[in-house]
């Protein structure tokens, strides 16, 4: 098992068991840059793998390798079946290993456009980027793409890897050729460092050492550079900053606020501030799975205790009495969208930054950027692998940081609320702060006060479904008794509102969303007058009509599915619409080319197809509904 020795050897180091520092690097660049390759070569030359990997490793290039009858490194990193059969990377792989100098993790990161979202997973918590180019190739779209985000995502070392020298003849023409159009390219990213290393990933020249065919070039070789480059000088000195993972009480005696240190370092004695309440405490004890201790800095797992019981719950940020970050429910920040669906502003996500989770919307996309040339291009909407400028409101104040200062609290992730998968990555900037001249102004009249007197329970009475289903006849008929049973009523009806407040909006995806967001906000006036509010909409996206519902306070709104079929809804067509759109001289129009996602669990279904139920039957189903809740008098 020399193998396997030498890697004890590696670890050990010295022998002494002394700490040392740790690198996270990420390879990067466009697809068959060799970049699998490199890291393989890197652990191999490097005498990093046990016997029965090398064994595996090859059997498995007698099987997938693309190397011939030689060694194929890039399957080290390629497990997933689907990246061997195509032979590309498809996930981030990544893979630790320790010298005599330091501790290194790499992650290999996919170079197809499509994985780009992978890419920036990985470069998010990487210290430096290893852009591999191909000596034959030159500079290319995914190597400006990658550089850009690398940069973007706070990394400040780079190393130029100009991999395949050998397929131009170790030539220091290409070379140097090379390096000078991505100096020029990258200049604009500001990056603190950036090594140039001509390298042959295959063959371990100046992987791991030298070789003569490259005696022109005087520069470390990879390995080499990776254990002596400086990426993070003085962080102890950085405010400190811990994110509260879990509120730990495990009997009446203990209470403790569980996390990882995500900057700084902190001491028993030592005052903290809950960032969101602005109260203030003392650290009164500091523990570990191996003990208490005094101290604990950046990336340890502790559990603090304070010396008072203040109001401190999972999602709030600790920080320093004095350094304390930004506290506000606006901010700029760069996006980079992840999701086959587009981003479309005003629909709400949920933001998920350090430990904190909190509903949150695009407000206004400023503009979206050419990774390729960095021009700002104006948007409504961004696409898969898109990366913009926006603004972005949160329904809660967030304490964080911008990104530029720390990573932790200055990064978040986009999560969709009804598939709860991540849809978006995201950089803080600065952030937004509102006039302070405008303030909530106090009223003397409340809601409560508004409902007494008119008799019954304000409400939202939402009908939705397609065009010609019946939403506007129902909905007239129900106002129709309710203002004879002496309530006190207004019917919002979509083709009303667009004609004044929503004029300005058409029937893209984006406006639709605008649309109803905008009638939402109405609806929500009408009921803090004390007005059981009828909003016929379309509204055929579940999140916008989500969003109405969570604007009002429980209970007040009522989702009523007409659900007629779209054969029955087109048969009917009051006003040709349908027609129209059958004939290309309506675009968007829901059923025929733009969706309709039907309420999953409405309070009120009601079965429109013309045969089941009259509209009279419907209407009274809907008021008995009303005197059932309470509403009515």
């Amino acid at each position: 098992m020399e193998a396997a020795s030498d890697q004890r050897r590696s670890v050990n180091g010295d022998g002494k068991g002394g700490a040392k520092a740790l690198l996270r690097v990420i390879t990067c660049g466009s697809v068959d840059d060799g970049k699998s390759t490199l890291i393989g070569r890197l652990l191999y030359d490097s005498k990093l793998l046990f016997d029965d990997q090398l064994a595996a490793l090859e059997r498995d290039s007698r099987k997938h390798g693309s190397a011939g009858d030689e060694i194929d490194f890039a399957l080290l990193l390629d497990g997933l079946d689907a990246e061997r059969e195509q032979g590309i990377t498809i996930d981030v792989a990544y893979r630790f290993f320790t010298t005599p100098i330091r501790k290194i993790i790499v992650a290999d990161a996919p170079g197809h456009v499509q994985y780009t979202r992978n890419m920036a997973t990985g470069a998010s918590n990487a210290d430096l980027a290893v852009i591999l180019v191909d000596a034959r190739k030159g500079i290319l779209t995914q190597t400006r793409r990658h550089s850009f985000i690398a940069s973007l995502l706070g990394i400040r070392h780079v190393v130029l890897a100009v991999n395949k020298i050998d397929l131009v003849g170790h030539s220091q023409e290409v070379f140097d050729e090379i390096v000078a159009d991505y100096r020029a390219f990258a200049r604009e990213l500001q990056f603190d460092t950036m090594q140039a290393i001509p390298i042959s990933a295959r063959f371990g020249a100046m992987v791991t050492s030298r070789t003569e065919a490259l005696a022109w070039y005087v520069g470390p070789a990879l390995l080499d550079y990776l254990e002596a480059v400086e990426v993070e000088p003085g962080l102890q000195q950085r405010p400190f900053r811990f994110p509260v993972q879990w509120v730990n009480r495990p009997d009446l005696d203990f209470r403790g606020f569980s996390g990882t240190i995500a900057d700084g370092q902190i001491a028993v004695g030592d005052a903290v501030v809950a960032c969101l309440s602005g109260r203030k405490s003392t650290i009164r004890k500091i523990s570990t799975f191996d003990g208490d201790k005094t101290r604990a800095a950046r990336g340890e797992a502790v559990t603090l205790v304070l010396d008072d019981e203040i109001d401190i719950s999972r999602g709030d940020l600790l920080s320093g009495a004095d350094g304390r970050p930004d506290v506000a429910d606006q901010f700029a920040a760069h996006i980079i969208w992840m999701h086959e669906e587009a981003l479309l502003p005003g629909r709400p996500l949920l933001l998920k930054c350090a430990s904190k989770t909190v509903l949150a919307s695009v407000t206004e996309i400023k503009h979206r950027i050419d990774a390729d040339n960095f021009q700002k291009l104006a948007a409504k909407q961004l696409a898969l692998n898109d990366i913009a400028v926006a603004n972005i409101s949160t329904h809660e104040p967030l304490a964080f940081d911008p990104y530029a200062v720390n990573r932790t609290t200055g990064s978040f992730i986009l999560i969709d609320r009804m598939t709860n998968q991540t849809v978006g990555a995201g950089m803080i900037d600065f952030a937004l702060r509102r006039a302070t001249n405008i303030n909530w102004q106090a009223v003397d009249i409340n809601k409560r006060q508004r409902m007494r007197a008119k008799g019954h329970r304000p409400a939202v009475l939402w009908f939705t479904g397609l065009s010609g289903a019946g939403k506007s006849t129902i909905a007239n008929l129900v106002e129709q008794r309710l203002f004879a049973l002496g309530c006190h009523t207004y019917l919002l009806d979509g083709d009303n509102l667009r004609h004044g407040v929503n004029r300005n909006l058409g029937f893209t995806t984006a406006d639709r969303v605008e649309n109803i967001r905008r009638a939402a906000e109405i609806a929500k006036l009408f009921v803090d007058a004390g007005l059981i509010v009828l909003a016929s909409f379309i509204s055929p996206f579940r999140a916008e009509r989500q969003l109405a519902r969570e604007i009002l306070e429980p209970g007040e709104f009522i989702e009523i599915f007409v659900d007629a079929p779209l054969a029955v809804a087109e048969q009917r067509d009051p006003k040709g619409l349908y027609k129209s759109a059958r004939a290309g001289a309506i675009r968007n129009f829901t059923g025929i080319d733009s969706p309709y996602e039907p309420p999953q669990t409405p309070e009120i279904h009601l079965n429109a197809d013309g045969q089941t139920e009259t509209v009279d039957a419907m209407a009274d189903r809907i008021v008995a509904y009303l005197r059932g809740g309470g509403f009515l008098k």
